[in-house]
C-alpha cells in the first residue's frame, strides 16, 4: 500500500512540474506584441528585425497588388487587436485611412517611409487618390531608402516592447550589414554597363527610385499606381519611343497584368526580358521571397537584359 501511495505521489508531482515548466511558455506567448503590416516587403522588414518575439499579421499577401486591395472583415478585426501598425505612407495604401476608421484602431502607427526623399512625379493627375499626389511611394525599390525604413521600423518595436529591445537591436545590425553588402555588390555590377544602355520598359510606373540608385531609365505605359489605365494615345507614344530609342528590352511584373507588355512587345518585336518583382514578394520558391532577394533579383534580371 505505501508503495502504491507513493508512486501515486510521484505521478502528482511530476504532472505539477510540467504544468510549472509549461505555463511560463504560454506566458511568455500570450505577452507577444501584436504587429500588422500593410504589405509584404514591409512584413519582411519587420520579421527580420523581430524574428519571433512577436506576432505578426500582413494584409495584402505575396503576389498580391496593395494599389487594388480591398478590405476584408478581417482585416478590421486585425488592425483594432494590434499593438503596432506598420505603413508604408506617401499615399500607397490608399484604403487605409478607411480601414483605421473602421477598425477603432489605438495602437502605435509607423510610417516606415518617415525620413527618405520622395521622389516627385509631376502631372501624373491619375494616382491623386492615393492621398499624396505627386509622390511616388515605392521608396523601398532603394536599399538607401530600405535601411531608413528597417531603422524605423527597430525604433518602433522597441518603443512598443522595450523589454526586447536588445533583440531587435542586435536584428538590426544584421540587417543593416546585409543591406550594405548586397548594394555595394549591385552597384559594381551596374557599373559594368554603360548608362546609355541602361533603359528598361516596365508594366507601371514603379522603379523611379530604382533608376535614381543605380542610374536605370524607366519607361512605362502606366503610372504610379496600377489603377491607371494607359491610353492609346499613350501606347502608341511608347512604342514609337522603344523604336526611335532603341529600348531592348520589356518586362512585366508580378502584380501587373502582363497582355499589355504582350501586345507592346508584339507591336515592337522588342522580347520580353521576364518578371520583376515591384509591389509584393513572391512565394518562397519563387526568386523574390525577401526583400533582399527581390532586390537582388530585379536588378540581375535587368543586367542580364542589357
Amino acid at each position: 500500500m505505501h508503495s502504491s501511495i507513493s508512486a501515486s505521489s510521484r505521478r502528482k508531482s511530476f504532472i505539477l512540474l510540467l504544468m510549472g515548466l509549461t505555463l511560463p511558455l504560454f506566458s511568455v506567448a500570450a505577452d507577444k506584441i501584436k504587429v500588422v503590416a500593410t504589405f509584404s516587403v514591409l512584413a519582411d522588414m519587420v520579421e527580420q528585425i523581430a524574428g519571433d518575439a512577436i506576432e505578426l499579421t500582413t494584409l495584402v499577401g505575396l503576389n498580391s497588388d496593395a494599389h487594388v486591395y480591398q478590405i476584408r472583415p478581417i482585416d478590421a478585426k486585425h488592425v483594432s487587436e494590434a499593438d503596432l501598425l506598420v505603413t508604408n505612407g506617401l499615399g500607397f495604401e490608399g484604403w487605409l485611412g478607411r480601414l483605421e476608421q473602421s477598425s477603432g484602431f489605438k495602437g502605435r502607427k509607423l510610417v516606415a517611409s518617415d525620413g527618405i526623399e520622395a521622389i516627385h512625379h509631376e502631372g501624373h493627375a491619375d494616382h491623386a487618390d492615393h492621398g499624396d499626389g505627386d509622390l511616388d511611394p515605392h521608396a523601398w525599390h532603394s536599399l538607401s531608402n530600405g535601411r531608413q525604413y528597417v531603422s524605423n521600423i527597430a525604433q518602433a518595436l522597441i518603443d512598443v516592447d522595450p523589454a526586447h529591445a536588445d533583440h531587435y537591436q542586435r536584428n538590426l545590425v544584421r540587417y543593416l550589414a546585409e543591406i550594405d553588402a548586397l548594394d555595394l555588390e549591385l552597384s559594381g555590377r551596374v557599373a559594368a554597363i554603360p548608362e546609355g544602355q541602361r533603359r528598361v520598359i516596365t508594366s507601371h510606373d514603379a522603379f523611379a527610385y530604382l533608376a535614381q540608385a543605380y542610374g536605370f531609365e524607366f519607361f512605362s505605359p502606366q503610372r504610379i499606381s496600377t489603377e491607371a489605365q494607359p491610353s492609346a494615345r499613350d501606347i502608341a507614344q511608347l512604342i514609337r519611343q522603344i523604336r526611335e530609342q532603341g529600348i531592348g528590352a520589356l518586362f512585366i511584373e508580378n502584380i501587373s497584368d502582363d497582355r499589355l507588355m504582350q501586345q507592346i512587345a508584339s507591336e515592337t518585336d522588342v522580347r520580353l526580358g521576364g518578371k520583376l518583382y515591384s509591389g509584393a514578394l513572391s512565394g518562397a520558391n519563387e526568386p523574390a521571397s525577401t526583400y533582399l532577394a527581390m532586390m537582388r533579383h530585379n536588378v540581375t534580371l535587368l543586367l542580364a537584359a542589357f
